[in-house]
């Protein structure tokens, strides 16, 4: 039995997904991008000796939250430091479904307006679906999808809960 098995059969309950975590540049920049792109909004912010940082989510999820955490340091209080931050991609991404197909068009015409578009429009195979990636103020990737159907298939295979 792999290890990941024998971790899985003997937690799987005490272990929760809650957030994924980025350093950004400027965090206010950053707060406003994800606040007009996407459906998160800023949960809380808050500064110590390292920083500022902020999380993000989505306010109809507050029973099983899950986060985008980011943080901006203050020069030479990084713990990371002199280790670089790449951005995720161009592959590695965030991915976001909507709920209309109309809605990826409409983001693509908007950060392409901005400046921020990555791939254009595109319909992908099953189970991919309609899709377009965005570029935030770092870099990283954000993948917005119609028809992609995680929703269904988590609800198909492990019923609502």
């Amino acid at each position: 039995m792999a290890q990941s098995d024998t971790v899985h059969k003997l937690h799987p309950k005490k272990q929760r997904w809650t957030h994924l975590a980025f350093k950004v540049k400027d965090i206010d920049a950053s707060i406003a991008w994800y606040e007009k792109y996407t459906h998160l909004e800023l949960l809380a912010r808050n500064e110590d000796a390292h920083g500022y940082g902020a999380w993000l989510g989505d306010s109809s999820q507050a029973d099983s939250p899950f986060l985008l955490v980011i943080a901006q340091f203050f020069e030479g209080k990084d713990p990371f430091a002199p280790a670089e931050h790449p951005a995720l991609g161009p592959f590695g991404h965030i991915g976001i479904e909507v709920t209309e197909r109309e809605t990826i068009d409409e983001l693509a015409a908007m950060a392409k307006k901005d400046g921020y578009l990555a791939l254009d429009p595109v319909q992908m195979p099953p189970p991919i679906g309609y899709i377009c990636f965005l570029k935030d103020p770092d870099g990283n990737t954000i993948e917005f999808s119609h028809d992609q159907g995680v929703y269904d298939k988590a609800r198909e295979i492990w019923g609502a809960k």
